[in-house]
């Protein structure tokens, strides 16, 4: 049978039984997957995520030829060059491809002619997202979490929540306990397609990710077994010890298709119904994949393409050096998690947050600079998921429309949920002086700077309180400067 259309895969679509495959027919369908020199040279890419990206599509080919799919792999300088050098060769079929996942991408296609089929790699169509946010007053995931639950029928009984609750935060927020012992790590193995992408990248990549289908899901039901039970309690903790903790590692697999949102929380669920896993522990990772991954998607098409340039607090500082190398800094808390993010492309959200976004906003580091930096780093980083994260959480440049206050924090939180601080030459509790911990005099220096911004907002009250009864706010502000020509050369 002659065949009738290309479907082009994005190298975040690799799922058969989702987006333009899904009603695909082997017998009229020609796939094509582009592997472009911007996808690969286009920014300082980490390696390690390249890998990933690259080795898991080539798997992905390979399996839909054993499918009995025609397949073309194409190397190109562009994705549009790609598909035009494969209509060479068929004939000028229709394209189509799943709505892609940025703006971006989605303002090329569609200008190209490309058709698109509905994206449904989340639970949450993205107008039926929208459906919601505009009846709200403000964008409260929350909100949104809930009415999830009751749409989607997940931990429900009676139109009320398992357990008589709706959110289990209040007891997740557990510090790295002394003298346990954390899940071993999940290797995963290598074959000739992962040699030739790692002959490629002249890489030897770590054994911490997959790179196919069966392997992801060998990762989803290691999590289940080993970790799902405590991920609850720890998922706020860092330390030392692990640098998984209990949590999944699964972002990766859900954000390029190999597993999807509905498997996984599946998985989890039937868990919980057999009486494997606690309610608090299953409540805080199903509001992770329904609640906030499915919050951040949906606004990420809602806030539009111009919200990734937001700089309401007016950052202007370069990236410091220390981002890009972690012996650039004496801090144990930020030289241990860049050096997680340097060895595997990957950190937990807590230290994302916590330490490497709070770095960056209490310095005043450019939120476009960052959102740059996080989005070539990690591993499961996509534009959907880092513009509302870095732009609305992670920096406050949108002035507070995605989340009310700023996420920033002094040492004291950082000696209550890690365990970084023993040991190192900074001490949390001091203010001033040369062995004040950066994080407290810069926390303080923030809320000085930027008075005028927070003064009228309700959620900062607590904050500008004490900051007024500060007796060395002068002190503060004269280290604060130290602090940060020292974290310009490298050397705090």
């Amino acid at each position: 049978m002659t065949s009738q259309r290309i479907l082009y895969v994005a190298h975040d679509h690799l799922n058969t039984s989702y987006g333009v495959l899904k009603d695909a027919n082997p017998s009229t369908d020609v796939v094509v997957l582009v592997e472009s020199a911007r996808m690969i040279t286009g920014r300082r890419w980490h390696k390690e995520r390249l890998f990933f990206l690259l080795s898991s599509a080539r798997h992905f080919a390979r399996e839909l030829e054993t499918a009995g799919f025609t397949v073309h792999y194409v190397q190109a300088s562009t994705t549009l060059d790609g598909l035009k050098s494969v209509q060479a060769l068929v004939g000028e079929l229709p394209i189509f491809c799943a709505e892609p996942s940025s703006h971006k991408q989605f303002a090329q296609l569609s200008e190209a002619g490309i058709q698109f089929v509905a994206n449904d790699f989340f639970l949450t169509s993205r107008g039926l997202f929208v459906q919601w946010a505009e009846k709200q007053k403000t964008y409260v995931m929350e909100n949104f979490y809930r009415a999830q639950r009751q749409r989607l029928n997940i931990l429900m009984q009676s139109g009320d929540p398992v357990g008589g609750r709706w959110n289990y935060d209040a007891d997740n927020r557990l510090p790295p306990p002394k003298n346990y012992t954390w899940p071993a790590y999940l290797e995963h193995s290598r074959d000739s397609i992962d040699d030739l992408v790692s002959k490629q990248l002249d890489f030897a990549p770590s054994s911490t990710w997959a790179t196919t289908k069966v392997g992801a899901l060998a990762q989803l039901d290691y999590f289940i077994e080993n970790s799902l039970k405590g991920f609850g309690p720890y998922e706020d903790a860092i330390t030392k010890e692990s640098w998984a903790l209990h949590h999944s590692l699964l972002s990766p697999y859900l954000n390029n298709g190999l597993l999807h949102a509905r498997e996984v929380v599946s998985a989890v669920l039937r868990a919980f119904e057999s009486g494997s896993a606690p309610i608090e522990s299953v409540e805080a990772f199903v509001r992770q994949v329904i609640g906030w991954r499915e919050y951040i998607n949906g606004m990420y098409w809602f806030l539009g393409e111009d919200y990734r340039n937001e700089n309401q607090l007016g950052a202007t500082r370069k990236l410091l050096p220390l981002f890009t190398d972690s012996s650039k800094t004496k801090m144990n808390c930020v030289g241990s998690v860049v050096a997680d993010v340097e060895a595997r492309s990957w950190t937990h959200h807590i230290p994302r947050l916590m330490v490497l976004s709070n770095l960056a906003l209490t310095t005043g580091v450019n939120p476009q600079e960052f959102l740059d930096w996080m989005r070539e780093q990690f591993i499961d980083a996509t534009d959907w998921v880092m513009v509302p994260n870095i732009i609305g959480m992670a920096t406050h440049a949108d002035g507070g429309k995605l989340m009310t206050k700023p996420y920033a924090s002094g040492g004291a939180y950082l000696n209550k949920m890690t365990d970084h601080c023993k040991g190192c030459f900074y001490d949390p509790k001091k203010r001033v002086g040369e062995d004040a911990c950066p994080f407290t005099t810069l926390y303080w220096d923030f809320l000085d700077r930027h008075r005028d911004a927070f003064k009228k907002n309700h959620r900062m009250f607590q904050q500008m309180s004490g900051l007024n009864r500060l007796s060395d706010l002068p002190e503060v502000r004269v280290r604060a400067k130290e602090v940060l020509a020292g974290l310009e050369l490298g050397d705090i």
